[in-house]
């Protein structure tokens, strides 16, 4: 995987003190430019379906999220004419694009040896004249995208009775993100911390919603299907629905206590030595005692109040 260097406060390749945000004249440009580069980890990790010129001058809650993820970014817009609005939601969807082109091209021939691993065979085996595949391609049969694939249950089995069970926890879903976020040779060995790996270059620690999200996308709506290009307006896999269903699932309030759970256990599958992957209580300490007991006050607290 090459190296997407950046330099988000200030480094060698800014040409203006204390901004790795100049531009210089609107020209076309390269792939080296920070913002586009910083377009690439923010579409992989936050949201990758974004049109990023609208993002800036309309406004949307992801502004924010780009707000905190790149220092500096906030005076350059409040300092900028549109036209630099513009031009630099243009830097930013470019590397967005590219990110999501290169891994679904990298993810399509991997995905294939995870799931029949060399010198195996499909089971149960597929014919090429089956019907089901020809009516997919040709439109006739659709999936709307809130029909998530067995892929992404662990075990890839899915439990009508709690369809939270092992929901996101497939081996080929770890595998995927690993691929993409701590480099190709990380799936079959211990991740370690590489400075070519994109969460290395962007100091990512732990999974966030958008990444989950984003690898599930990826993987299932695109490295399995015969498209050849990451685009949310296909209508065989209905990929922007899909996107959609998953991350309001993440952001779901009522579904917060599910979700911190699941974050917990992909930080300490991906990320085993982050500080965030090593916060849980150990049981029958006296932490989780005194959480224990601070939650039962409050409790009764609200039981007395209503």
């Amino acid at each position: 995987m090459s190296s997407e260097e950046i330099h988000p406060s200030g480094g060698p390749s800014c040409k203006c003190s204390g901004s790795a945000l100049y531009m210089g004249p609107l020209k076309k440009a390269g792939s080296s430019n920070p913002l586009v580069l910083h377009g690439r980890h923010f579409g992989r990790t936050v949201f990758a379906l974004c049109n990023y010129p609208a993002l800036l001058t309309a406004g949307h809650m992801v502004f924010m999220a780009l707000l905190d993820s790149y220092p500096g970014l906030l005076d350059h817009l409040t300092n900028g004419e549109e036209e630099d609005l513009i031009h630099v939601g243009e830097l930013l969807g470019k590397g967005a694009s590219g990110a999501r082109g290169d891994n679904t091209k990298t993810l399509k021939s991997a995905i294939l040896k995870w799931l029949v691993p060399r010198g195996q065979a499909v089971i149960p085996p597929l014919s090429r004249n089956i019907k089901t595949k020809q009516s997919l391609k040709s439109g006739e049969t659709a999936v709307r995208g809130d029909q998530w694939p067995i892929f992404l249950y662990a075990g890839y089995v899915y439990d009508p009775e709690d369809p939270w069970k092992g929901l996101l926890r497939s081996e080929i879903l770890i595998c995927g993100f690993k691929h993409v976020f701590t480099s190709p040779s990380s799936v079959d060995k211990e991740p370690k911390a590489t400075r070519s790996s994109n969460a290395h270059l962007h100091s990512m620690k732990s999974i966030t919603k958008g990444s989950l999200t984003y690898i599930a996308t990826q993987a299932f709506r695109f490295s399995l299907s015969s498209l050849s290009v990451f685009s949310c307006t296909d209508m065989v896999t209905d990929s922007e629905n899909f996107y959609h269903s998953i991350l309001d699932l993440l952001e779901d309030p009522d579904e917060s206590e599910e979700v911190g759970d699941l974050m917990m256990w992909w930080t300490c599958r991906v990320f085993p030595n982050s500080s965030s992957s090593q916060r849980s209580i150990s049981k029958n300490s006296a932490l989780l005692k005194i959480r224990e007991k601070r939650a039962a006050l409050q409790e009764q607290a609200t039981a007395d109040i209503n």
